[in-house]
């Protein structure tokens, strides 16, 4: 699998563009290789598939799991395209509270590898399947979330009413996540 990997300003976020072939027939990529993936240093034990179809206009996230259940998520557009956010939350990075964005589509077929320790989201800016790989199992318990619209976060959705889940409208925000569990 040739892929291009493009690092951010993150330390251990990283966009992934594999090598696609299309012709008359259509379209042919690697979306994961555990050869290349293993050369560039990133995880290969990658324990669940997720899919989700959203309409256009539909914000998720932004969500994580905490210890011991972390997820680190190889994510992609199957078709559509998507706003995808990562936010650094782990609380000894010198980019903690820190977000990056990505533009994934289903047609450069362009991929984010998101590290457990991050906060993540995505907007669908038309109907999307969206994919993710995730290197731990999803635990009901662990889950968290903070709020898509902190303004101490600052996110440029570029939406102003996007359509949110009831669940994602009345998770904390940053500042309040990390006071009511710096306390433990």
């Amino acid at each position: 699998m040739q892929v291009e990997i493009r690092k951010t300003s993150i330390d251990g976020l990283v966009e992934i563009f594999p090598r696609y072939f299309e012709d008359e027939r259509g379209l042919f990529f690697e979306s994961y290789n555990i050869n290349s993936f293993e050369r560039h240093g990133l995880p290969t034990n990658f324990v669940q598939d997720n899919q989700s179809f959203s309409h256009k206009g539909v914000l998720r996230g932004l969500h994580f799991q905490v210890a011991p259940f972390e997820q680190g998520k190889l994510v992609r557009v199957i078709q559509g395209r998507v706003l995808d956010v990562a936010v650094d939350i782990r609380r000894e990075s010198p980019t903690f509270g820190q977000y990056e964005l990505f533009e994934l589509d289903g047609v450069r077929h362009n991929m984010a590898y998101i590290p457990g320790g991050f906060a993540h989201g995505f907007l669908a800016l038309e109907d999307s399947i969206f994919s993710y790989k995730c290197t731990n199992v999803y635990d009901k318990a662990s889950e968290r979330g903070i709020r898509w619209n902190d303004e101490a976060l600052g996110i440029n959705w570029g939406i102003s009413n996007p359509i949110v889940s009831e669940k994602d409208q009345v998770l904390p925000t940053f500042r309040e996540y990390f006071e009511l569990h710096s306390q433990r």
